[in-house]
């Protein structure tokens, strides 16, 4: 397999041509159906989907995909595979069809159940989050040079809670309740993560379910940039478990918080 390194940029550059085609049907609007799950999913999902799983064949042929579009994907299957990609076409569909600008594209290599790459592109906003474990990770607007990001200590005066616009349940309404002074930011898609990543948040909890193809990407983002993303009983998040669901997950910057009180 090429190093690390040279695939992060073939895919930075695959998310964003996929950010373009998606682009494409926010300016001109694009027709909504909906999958067994009751979430939507609309033609740019779809074309997203193709052509980032055509491209992902040709650069690395050998090793398998799962696509939430894929039609396996409802089956939650990776057959048993020690390196995969984890990809999400259009992570944010109902930010997509609100115009809020807050949807990612999210690819994701996971090697031996961990995150090694993930590439997080918000096409709207002509944003790129990348990380490389044990690299580190960065943040690129449009065709600047990338930026290297680090997540950042908490300050309990200070503390910052990024939460889902959508998705929010009831230990994320009991952690707030429990943080009155916090700045509190809602935000769709896997853009939450990254906030934690660069160091403009502290703590993301998700008591709702996701899938793996949902936080890959942006979880190697905020651990290569110094974070953790851990399921409640405090074990990182790991890939290819039965089902490739995940378990309630909390997402921090600072390795020295203890949040436990917050949920407990």
């Amino acid at each position: 397999m090429k190093d690390l390194a040279t695939i992060n940029a073939q895919v930075c550059q695959l998310a964003r041509e996929a950010g373009e085609k998606i682009m494409g049907f926010y300016k001109e609007g694009a027709a909504v159906t909906w999958k067994a799950d009751a979430s939507p999913l609309t033609a740019a999902d779809k074309v997203s989907h193709e052509f980032i799983v055509e491209r992902l064949k040709f650069l690395l042929p050998e090793i398998p995909i799962i696509s939430e579009e894929s039609e396996a994907a409802p089956g939650g299957r990776n057959d048993g595979a020690k390196v995969f990609w984890l990809v999400d076409p259009l992570d944010g569909t109902k930010e997509f069809l609100k115009r809020t600008n807050e949807f990612t594209v999210n690819l994701a290599l996971i090697d031996g159940a961990q995150t090694v790459l993930g590439v997080v592109h918000a096409p709207a906003l002509s944003l790129t989050y990348f990380g490389l474990r044990n690299l580190g990770s960065w943040r690129q607007i449009g065709d600047e040079p990338p930026s290297r990001i680090s997540t950042r200590r908490v300050d309990p005066q200070r503390l910052s809670v990024v939460a889902s616009k959508d998705h929010a349940g009831p230990l994320v309404a009991m952690m707030l309740k429990r943080l009155p002074t916090a700045n509190v930011e809602s935000l769709g898609s896997s853009l939450k993560f990254c906030l934690v990543g660069e160091g403009k948040a502290d703590i993301y909890l998700r008591d709702l379910p996701t899938m793996e193809w949902d936080t890959a990407a942006a979880q190697c983002v905020v651990e290569a940039a110094g974070g953790s993303v851990c399921s409640l009983d405090g074990r990182p998040l790991r890939y290819g478990k039965p089902g490739l669901k995940n378990p309630a997950i909390i997402t921090t910057g600072d390795a020295q918080f203890d949040w436990t009180p917050l949920i407990s």
